[in-house]
């Protein structure tokens, strides 16, 4: 194969973009017919993709799998799974690792892609299973003599979007007496928040940080650490470390136990290593952390299918680069219809914004064309009633992921007017879906709606430990292929470095404030200075 540029280089692009020119009306008459829905579907690992109202026919499908195949976006992702270093940017200075987040998840197989790795997440998933069982038998006991009852996991960013997320999304299945607490923010109200409510003696603290030195972690750590303290108790007997090995959080005078994570693993992609995995074998038992690995290594080994066709993650990566490249829509809404994903918008923006919101490509050269997505979301049938508004007669186009289950989790319902919950929720998930793809027309300009607004449907049949990993893991191999398609290095995040910095800088400045009363520093240092005193941080000054 020949090197790869990205997608403006791409022998397909200008069959694409006349494509683009008249793409599919998804308002014509018999647009959704009943052939056309059920050809265009695909079903991976528990789950069914309904892509019919995507403005898209059979020749765009055909020349997005050419851009598929001369982008070398599978070969890339199972040269990811082998311990290839794709975090990099060729020529310049950069974390340049390997990528192996699907290692951790790599453990059934008898001939792992990348051996070294998957042992490595094998003896940390041994560990967890020898803590968990110390605290199911009740040879791991607090100072009373009293089982733990509670965690709290201190982190931030992808130390606590994706353990939040799946844990909010797997809660109905928790074991009895078991709660699971998150504290990120910097705000001291956060903590001070979650922490009001606990029974200290019986809580556990976990906290991730793969460096040992994030500054908003480490400080709300110092702010937990207090409150133990206060109560009487010994901190070391409460918290659990999950950093890199080594790192200055690696250390068994402080944290009764520390579980490691690894460099090849980036923070966005990490709920399924030890990050998440402690947390949640807390909570829902080591079987459903396996169940989660389980779900999510079916995706890793079916979105290998060089068919686009029949490769979920692969296809909606298209679909996305067709919306947001060919027909030019800037945003993305993911909307689950579960209660229980309130979250998992949230760890996707992270994972998906954070990857390919990049303006060069892994040479260091400037994208030819756009990349990421902005994408939001909250779940349906609450977000009918905020922003649907816009999403179907605003002057904005918005492409929409819906996200559904057959059944529900509790399984607790009732029929009421001739239908159930359940059915009236998905009811309401079809027709949105067909609203936004046919439109109506009408004599009053208000009532009328124009249709084409581009949409899928991502349903299974229940959300369970193992649903969950294989939906985490469908949207973790459509981030890498659009990274892959527009040639970025989706695994790093430069981007929020500098905002680090000059917030070290501010503090910097407020500690020589408060020891001396006075400014210090020459001109570089002025517009730091007065932002402080302009927002009223060190008093109003005139």
């Amino acid at each position: 194969m020949t090197e790869y540029h990205g997608l403006t280089e791409n022998a397909v692009w200008n069959q694409l973009r006349q494509l683009a020119e008249t793409p599919f009306d998804l308002t014509q008459t018999g647009a959704l017919s009943r052939q056309r829905l059920f050809a265009l579907r695909s079903e991976m690992a528990g789950f069914r993709l309904l892509y019919a109202t995507e403005r898209v026919d059979d020749t765009t499908l055909d020349a997005l799998q050419r851009l598929a195949n001369e982008s070398g976006v599978v070969s890339q992702f199972l040269a990811m799974k082998k311990g290839a270093v794709l975090n990099r940017i060729d020529g310049y200075d950069s974390e340049n690792r390997m990528v192996l987040h699907t290692a951790v998840r790599d453990i059934f197989s008898d001939q792992p892609f990348c051996p070294e790795a998957t042992a490595q997440a094998k003896s940390e998933l041994a560990k967890l299973a020898a803590f968990l069982d110390q605290l199911a038998s009740g040879m791991m006991l607090n100072e009373q003599g009293q089982r733990f009852t509670d965690m709290v996991l201190v982190g931030i960013g992808g130390s606590d979007l994706g353990p939040r997320a799946l844990y909010l999304a797997l809660q109905r299945f928790s074991l009895a007496g078991r709660k699971v607490h998150f504290i990120s923010n910097v705000d001291p109200d956060d903590a001070a928040m979650v922490l009001q409510g606990l029974d200290l003696s019986r809580t556990l603290v976990n906290v991730v940080s793969k460096s040992g030195t994030t500054l908003e972690t480490l400080t709300n750590e110092t702010l937990v650490r207090a409150a133990f303290v206060k109560a009487g108790l010994n901190p070391q007997l409460h918290f659990l470390a999950v950093t890199g090995k080594g790192s200055p959080m690696d250390n068994p005078e402080r944290y009764r136990e520390s579980f490691y994570m690894f460099d090849y693993i980036g923070g966005r992609y990490s709920v399924t290593s030890m990050v998440g995995a402690v947390v949640l074998g807390f909570a829902l038992g080591y079987a459903a952390v396996i169940e989660i690995l389980r779900g999510a290594n079916a995706v890793d080994l079916a979105a290998e299918n060089p068919d686009i066709r029949q490769n979920i993650p692969l296809l909606l990566a298209l679909l996305g680069v067709w919306n947001r490249n060919l027909l030019g829509h800037e945003t993305l809404a993911i909307l689950p219809y579960s209660q229980a994903l309130l979250r998992f918008t949230a760890h996707l923006q992270q994972c998906d914004m954070e990857s390919n919101g990049k303006s060069i490509d892994r040479s260091g050269r400037p994208l030819a064309a756009q990349s990421g997505p902005i994408v939001w979301g909250e779940p349906g049938t609450n977000g009918q009633h905020a922003f649907y508004q816009l999403i179907h007669q605003g002057s904005t186009v918005v492409p929409v992921e819906f996200i559904g289950f057959l059944e529900s989790q509790f399984g607790e319902d009732q029929e009421i007017e001739g239908t159930t919950s359940q059915e009236k929720l998905l009811a309401n998930l079809l027709a949105q879906s067909l609203a936004l793809a046919t439109g109506r027309e009408h004599n009053n300009p208000n009532r009328r709606f124009g249709g084409n607004r581009p949409n899928c449907l991502l349903i299974g049949s229940r959300l369970n430990p193992f649903a969950m990993g294989a939906l985490l893991a469908i949207y973790e191999a459509k981030i890498a292929f659009q990274g892959f398609i527009w040639n970025l290095n989706s695994f790093d995040q430069e981007g929020v470095q500098l905002g680090k910095v000059l917030a070290n800088q501010l503090l910097d400045h407020l500690q020589e404030y408060r020891q001396s009363g006075a400014r210090k520093g020459g001109e570089a240092d002025e517009s730091s200075w007065a932002m402080l005193e302009a927002a009223g941080v060190l008093g109003y000054s005139a």
